[in-house]
């Protein structure tokens, strides 16, 4: 079939569309600012690949998909919700005009009984209706699981140091003063800055207090794991990508390792694409045998096959989105057994929240996820019990 790339100053629709006109793939930049053209032609199908960019209904790039007109559309994402089940919605509205109404009604009729669970049949009604829609793969479907080879997943409970557990205790103590006295808006953005602050001290002091230096060792649980980790993968001669949802602390562990004399790599999304095909042309040729990712910048668009460790420094806290990071390793092609490593820090809200993960991605057939938004919902008492820090027995 021809295809043709619609992208860059020199693009053009000509010959292009049509019944017989075959492909035309732009990204969603050029599809923003190239709307008005595109929507002045004719389309057999519109198809949105890693429609997740577009689940806001009320994004710029939402609003530029909508007015391109097509008898057929389909929306590609291994994340059809990463919040909230709004982000459904707004899929499905594409797809599917009119399916489940206003998104007003649709929160009032579904949303909210599915992600409170005070409904336990929500779910299912909600499932049985858009279930004819959806063509869900996984890879524990009969035909995909003889074509991968086993995956096994550990937490690694870590223990903090204590400057660690110093930062910790005070960072918890301040905030929750601040925030038994805060309401609305303003107390949800008190809660989103704690959880934040306690991630990066559970991750390394250095990140929390932003200082800029090389002297990491003997401060993290975390990274004297990962070193370990590292010594014991590299000295069999593995390859490994490391995730962290922060590149200031990839940064920091990109100079760590190159104190160490360790052969890594640092991708991130203000790397150049031209770049990132260089670095995963290195990864899979074993020059480099350390990839360090952001989260999100890496979680999708990736063969890195060459990879049998995935290591999640930290822990993003929706499942479909950790998954999706883990399959730039785990994917068709995959000929080694893949080990999955997540390091949590004992005692601490990663360890209450990793419970929260697991039960989330026991409700992932119906489709749910809350993210972290919804702790902000806590009431000042059940947030104390998530985030102070538990000594060991």
């Amino acid at each position: 079939m021809p295809v043709r790339r619609f992208h860059g100053a020199a693009r053009t629709l000509h010959d292009a569309g049509g019944p017989d006109g075959g492909f035309v793939l732009t990204t969603y930049g050029t599809m923003r600012t190239s709307a008005p053209e595109l929507a002045a032609h004719t389309w057999g199908m519109v198809d949105a690949d890693e429609a997740q960019h577009v689940k806001n209904p009320y994004s710029s790039t939402a609003k530029a998909l909508r007015t391109i007109p097509a008898p057929a559309r389909i929306a590609l994402t291994g994340t059809p919700v990463e919040n909230n089940l709004s982000e459904l919605w707004a899929l499905l509205d594409w797809t599917t005009p009119g399916l489940l109404g206003p998104l007003k009604s649709f929160r009032a009729r579904h949303a909210r009984l599915v992600e409170s669970g005070e409904d336990d049949e929500a779910s299912e009604r909600l499932a049985r209706l858009v279930r004819p829609f959806l063509l869900r793969r996984k890879k524990s479907d009969p035909g995909i699981v003889p074509e991968l080879p086993p995956k096994t997943e550990t937490d690694h409970p870590v223990s903090l140091t204590r400057e660690q557990a110093s930062l910790y205790e005070a960072s918890v103590r301040e905030s929750m003063a601040a925030i038994e006295g805060a309401e609305g808006i303003a107390r949800r953005g008190l809660v989103m800055k704690l959880l934040s602050s306690l991630k990066q001290i559970c991750n390394h002091p250095a990140q929390y207090l932003k200082e800029d230096t090389r002297r990491l060792t003997g401060r993290s649980g975390k990274l004297e794991l990962l070193d370990e980790l590292l010594d014991t993968i590299l000295s069999e001669g593995g390859s490994v990508l490391v995730f962290t949802q922060y590149v200031t602390m990839a940064r920091l562990l990109a100079d760590h390792l190159a104190a160490r004399a360790v052969r890594a790599q640092l991708l991130h999304g203000g790397t150049p694409v031209a770049q990132r095909e260089e670095m995963v042309d290195r990864f899979q040729s074993a020059e480099v045998p350390v990839f360090l990712l952001s989260l999100k910048a890496a979680g999708t668009g990736l063969n890195l096959t060459r990879a049998a460790h995935v290591i999640h420094y930290d822990r993003w806290w929706n499942p479909a989105v950790e998954d999706q990071a883990t399959d730039r390793a785990y994917r068709i092609g995959q000929t080694q057994p893949v080990q999955v490593h997540r390091l949590i820090a004992e005692g601490t809200v990663e360890d209450r929240i990793a419970g929260l993960i697991a039960s989330k991605r026991a409700l992932a057939d119906a489709v749910l996820g809350g993210g972290e938004a919804a702790l902000t919902e806590l009431t000042d008492r059940e947030l104390a019990d998530l985030v102070s820090l538990r000594r060991p027995a």
